[in-house]
C-alpha cells in the first residue's frame, strides 16, 4: 500500500529540549490513525511538522513522496484541524466556508451543509460569537468536508458533548467509507475511538513508543488478579506494566508473549484473567511506572 508520509529520524529541538526524537514510521493510504499520548508528547509538534508548519531540526520526511515545506502541491491535499482553531472574528460561518471551499479541491458543498444541519450551526453568527463547542463543530464540518487525501484532527472535540462527539465520530466513519482517505486523530478520549482506528501512533516524552495495527495492539496485554505470591511467582521475568494491590490480592497488567502461553500459565494456577482497553493500555506505557518498558513499535 502507498505510504502517505515517511518520516525518518526526525528530530525537533527548542535549545536542549527535544519535542521529537529521533522518530521514523510511515503513514499509509486510505487508513484511520490515531495518534495518542500524554500532553507534551510531542503529537503537536510531529503534526506541525508534517503539515509544513515548523522546520525539523534533523531527519528526513516526505508527504505525498515530496518535502512538504513551501509545496502548494503537497499542501493543497492537507486538512489540518487543529485545537482551538483561530478564524477572522468578523467572519461568520459562512464566511468560513466559502474560504474553505476555496482552500480544498475536493470541497463538498452539499456534505458542509447536512454537517451544519447535523451540529445545528447558525450560519450567518459571527465567529467571535461562538461557544467553544460550536468552534470545535465549525472545526469538525471543515475536515470532514474538505475530503483533503490527509485530513488530521488535534483533539477535535473540544467543548462537544457526548451527542455531538457521536455524530461526528458517525458521519467520519460512513464518509470515510464512502471516500477512502488518511486521516489522524489525535485524542484523548482514546476509548470512544478506539473502534475507529485501523492503526495506532503513541508518543512519550518525544519518542515513538508504539507504531501498532490496533487490531494486533488490542490484544497486546492482559490484567491477571489473584493471590499475591501467585500473581508474583506468575510476573517473574515477563513485561510488567502496571500493578495495583489490595488487600492480599494483587493485580497486573503484562504484555504477552509472542506464543502467548502465559495466559494458559495464568489460567492453570488459578488466576482471574481480563482484557485491557486501549486507553489503559497508553496510560500504562506513558505514565513512566511500567517495568522493563521498551518500545512497541513494529
Amino acid at each position: 500500500m502507498k505510504n502517505v508520509i515517511e518520516v525518518k529520524q526526525l528530530d525537533k529541538s527548542y535549545g536542549t529540549f527535544k519535542a521529537v526524537h529521533n522518530t521514523s514510521f510511515s503513514v499509509q493510504a486510505d487508513k484511520i490513525y490515531g495518534l495518542l499520548g500524554r500532553n507534551g508528547a510531542g503529537k503537536t509538534t510531529l503534526m506541525k511538522l508534517i503539515t509544513a508548519q515548523i522546520f525539523p531540526t534533523s531527519g528526513d520526511m516526505k508527504v505525498f513522496g515530496e518535502n512538504p515545506y513551501e509545496n502548494a502541491k503537497v499542501l493543497s491535499q492537507i486538512c489540518f484541524i487543529k485545537e482551538s482553531q483561530k478564524y477572522p472574528d468578523l467572519y461568520n460561518i459562512l464566511d468560513v466556508l466559502e474560504v474553505s471551499k476555496s482552500i480544498f479541491p475536493n470541497w463538498d458543498v452539499n456534505f458542509s451543509m447536512s454537517l451544519i444541519k447535523d451540529f445545528n450551526l447558525p450560519l450567518n453568527r459571527r465567529i467571535k460569537k461562538l461557544s467553544r463547542g460550536m468552534l470545535s463543530a465549525v472545526g469538525i464540518v471543515i475536515g470532514l468536508a474538505s475530503r483533503a487525501p490527509l485530513t488530521i484532527f488535534d483533539e477535535p472535540y473540544l467543548g462537544l458533548d457526548a451527542v455531538s462527539r457521536g455524530i461526528f465520530y458517525d458521519r467520519l466513519m460512513e464518509d470515510y467509507a464512502e471516500h477512502p482517505r488518511t486521516v489522524i486523530l489525535s485524542t484523548h478520549l482514546i476509548d470512544e475511538v478506539s473502534n475507529l482506528l485501523e492503526h495506532i501512533l503513541v508518543m512519550d516524552n518525544g519518542k515513538l513508543i508504539i507504531d501498532q495495527d490496533a487490531e494486533e495492539l488490542r490484544d497486546w496485554a492482559f490484567t491477571v488478579t489473584g493471590q499475591t505470591s501467585k500473581v508474583e511467582a506468575f510476573l517473574i521475568g515477563k513485561e510488567i506494566v502496571h500493578r495495583e494491590p489490595f488487600g492480599g490480592l494483587l493485580s497486573a497488567t503484562v504484555i504477552r508473549s509472542q506464543n502467548d502461553t502465559d495466559r494458559k500459565q495464568a489460567a492453570a494456577i488459578g488466576l482471574e484473567i481480563s482484557p485491557v482497553s486501549l486507553q489503559q493500555l497508553v496510560i500504562h506505557l506513558t505514565n513512566g511506572k511500567s517495568e522493563q518498558k521498551g518500545a512497541i513499535a513494529k
